[in-house]
């Protein structure tokens, strides 16, 4: 099946190393659930202890076993239908000055002309809501109906003016009403005064809802995790809970009026966290006999493969659900590179969704309230054993890289691809050097510069992993083989090792077609590692959570890397967006404990670096610097592609450091939460710098930003001066490489 996704794609902090906060949360005690938590942790936490009480799935999907596309109403958007009997619709958003009438009506029609359904175009005060009025009016002479979106943050009033000329509204519940830009806690010892504040913003927002509901335009209720507002922190804590039902309230004031032609959404720069809150009000909709559609998205994503693998995860997570009616890919690009990305991932699901991916019915007992990371135990060491061989896999999440016979005859080269640190023409372990390589085949005995690297690489902790008939036919010392659960279960029945000569570790390859019971006694052969190769035509999420929850309940603890074969040609944006969808559908809910990313004539050193995004997109293991980077609009006030290059050029060396770049203050302090360090727009050619929430340096000239920001990460000690390059050949390879 993997091949034809790909296809399908054609055509259209280390967990232990972030500093997370936490907030307890109604209902949960010592990490265990009881019935039903009100709350769940803002930022999650591993935890590999097995919970005391099994519940079943909360109902927040159609089926967890199977693609159904969760049944929503339809809502309009000028021309464009929204739900679930309709085609994902693809958004983007422009990032031009909107007072700036002939740029941003150019750049809708960029947009339209890239295949956007809906455009959305920032709107922050009077002066832009006239514009608004003449972009409309001029993309209709010019023939393009695109229908247009208002993002509306602070201001009720000019929401009022841009519905007359826009097709939806786009309010923030985190400051529409409630605009208190504070992060001070509220006391309310009374819950009655929170309700009464809430009743408070009726006189703000109902005036809007009846215009709204008078010209037939569409609303989205679009919640950020970034601006949820004091009162609801103060209540709920900085959590999903809090960002559903901030949602909630607004949509409750729709419903009053009876007014339906609304959608919501759950943003939030952290994949977890947003594929976390779209199940809770997806959850919580089911439970209400709602059936609004929802517009999914991460924001603050980034640029590159980064901004689009985070995307790729927390989207398609929930594609994989059945989840979602129309779909933005926020990037800091140009608004119209975010439509092929948008696309891709909208192609995936609708295929996912129409072909019914998925597997037998199962019972599965799988906390979406709560991130419970499944740790698999490490390998140990065993008498006799001449290597070490702990290092097979890495405790934060492990890159297995998929090695030819090809690539063993340039071995220096071949070292650095895999991540290496080079010495003399020796290679070194370094922070991103692949955990362990896998071989299809294995070098003959007589070929002595393959097994001189392979054992070179063996010495230094990157162990080898291969086949168990290519090992039987040409053994290699200390290495692990890869055997098939069922030919290791009938190894142990006839008496005798599934080990060939040479091997002293056991890896399982399942293909998620084997019968529970075989699944449930693998934890019986003192295997190291489970290799997970879902097999062709089989839905490989469906699939890999009947594999966990065999592994679960036999209270087997062997590690599961998710092995991905990807077609010969497959095209990089493709090979991210597949492994970000489909591996990070699992991973969000902590199944899994690293990667192994296979593509025919793709270049291995980026098959690592991807591997290793991956695992940093999911929160499991950092190797580089993390941005929180927005995507850019309107209120904009430098040029965020330019800066956010020039930080990236000064920090980039920076794991473990995670560092957020704001256009402007309307999600800045919040998405600091995501961030150790952020970088925001405070006022024309002025920047103010964050450490965490706090401001700690206010209106410093744009030109001196940069290098003041440097500064405050030395200050707090998380600076390290840039390793000095290698010296010697294959030096311009390397720099290509590890950029």
């Amino acid at each position: 099946m993997l091949s034809s996704m790909h296809s399908t794609l054609a055509s259209s902090h280390a967990v232990g190393g972030s500093p997370f906060r936490r907030h307890v949360a109604r209902g949960q005690r010592n990490g265990r659930r009881t019935v039903r938590p009100q709350a769940v942790a803002a930022q999650p936490s591993a935890a590999s202890a097995e919970k005391e009480l099994w519940l079943p799935t909360p109902h927040y999907c159609e089926s967890i076993y199977q693609t159904r596309r969760r049944p929503t109403r339809t809502i309009y958007v000028g021309k464009v239908p929204v739900g679930s009997e309709h085609p994902l619709a693809r958004q983007t958003m422009t990032t031009t000055d909107t007072r700036d009438v002939e740029a941003t009506v150019e750049q809708v029609k960029k947009c339209a002309d890239a295949g956007a359904d809906i455009v959305r175009i920032t709107v922050q005060g009077k002066r832009e809501a006239t514009a608004c009025l003449k972009i409309r009016d001029r993309l209709f002479q010019d023939r393009y109906d695109t229908p247009l979106v208002a993002d509306i943050h602070f201001q009720p009033t000019v929401a009022m003016m841009v519905a007359d000329a826009f097709e939806k509204i786009r309010i923030n519940p985190g400051n529409f009403a409630d605009g208190r830009k504070s992060f001070e806690e509220i006391n309310y010892d009374d819950p009655a005064q929170f309700a009464r504040e809430r009743e408070s913003f009726r006189e703000t927002f109902m005036p809007l809802v009846e215009k709204c509901k008078a010209l037939g335009r569409a609303m989205r209720i679009g919640t950020n995790h970034g601006s949820l507002s004091a009162r609801i922190l103060s209540y709920y804590g900085d959590t999903p809970r809090g960002m559903v039902e901030s949602a909630f309230e607004f949509a409750d004031m729709c419903r009053d009026a009876d007014y339906h032609n609304f959608l919501f959404s759950m943003k939030a720069s952290n994949p977890l966290v947003m594929v976390q809150a779209y199940r809770l009000l997806s959850e919580e909709m089911y439970a209400k006999g709602w059936d609004y559609p929802l517009h999914l998205g991460v924001t603050e994503a980034g640029e590159g493969e980064d901004g689009r693998m985070k995307s790729a995860i927390g989207i398609g997570a929930l594609l994989m659900d059945g989840l979602g009616d129309t779909i933005r890919v926020s990037l800091t690009e140009d608004p119209e590179f975010e439509i092929v990305p948008c696309g891709a991932l909208a192609a995936l699901g609708t295929r996912a969704q129409t072909e019914r991916w998925g597997v037998e019915p199962f019972e599965e007992h799988r906390d979406t309230h709560l991130f419970n990371r499944r740790v698999g135990e490490l390998p140990g060491q065993k008498e006799g054993d001449v290597l070490d061989m702990r290092s097979i896999l890495h405790r934060d999440g492990s890159v297995i890289s998929s090695l030819s016979l090809e690539d063993l005859r340039t071995p220096e080269t071949t070292y650095r691809n895999l991540g290496c640190k080079m010495a003399v023409g020796m290679p070194f372990k370094d922070i991103a050097t692949s955990d362990s390589i896998f071989l299809r085949e294995v070098p003959a005995e007589d070929d002595a510069q393959a097994r001189r690297a392979l054992r070179r690489l063996q010495e230094v902790g990157v162990h080898v992993l291969a086949e168990a008939e290519a090992l039987a036919a040409s053994p290699l010392p200390d290495s692990v083989a890869v055997i098939s659960l069922a030919a290791a279960l009938a190894a142990r029945a006839e008496g005798r090792s599934p080990l060939p000569a040479g091997a002293v570790r056991l890896a399982l390859a399942v293909d998620g077609t084997e019968p529970d019971a075989d699944v449930e006694a693998a934890g019986g052969l003192d295997a190291t590692l489970v290799l997970l190769r879902v097999a062709p035509g089989v839905s490989r999420v469906h699939a890999s959570r009947r594999v966990f929850e065999a592994l679960t309940r036999a209270r087997c603890h062997l590690p599961v890397v998710h092995a991905l074969e990807f077609a010969p040609g497959t095209g990089r944006e493709e090979l991210v967006l597949s492994a970000g969808a489909l591996v990070g559908a699992l991973m969000v809910d902590g199944r899994g404990d690293g990667v192994m990313l296979s593509a025919p004539g793709q270049d291995l050193a980026y098959l690592r670096t991807t591997s290793f995004g991956l695992l940093q997109g999911v929160r499991m293991r950092n190797t580089k610097t993390d941005y929180v980077s927005c995507p850019s609009c309107g209120r904009t006030l430098f040029d965020l592609q330019e800066v956010t290059d020039q930080i990236r050029q000064k920090t980039g060396h920076l794991p473990g450091v995670a560092i957020a770049i704001m256009g402007c203050i309307v999600n800045g302090p919040g998405e600091m939460a995501d961030a150790d360090f952020g970088y925001v727009g405070g006022a024309p050619g002025k920047i103010d710098l964050y450490v965490g929430k706090e401001v700690v340096r206010r209106a410093i000239p744009m030109e001196s930003a940069c290098d003041q920001l440097v500064e405050l990460i030395k200050e707090h000690g998380r600076w390290k001066d840039p390793e000095p390059e290698e010296e010697g050949e294959g030096q311009e390879e390397k720099q290509a490489v590890m950029a």
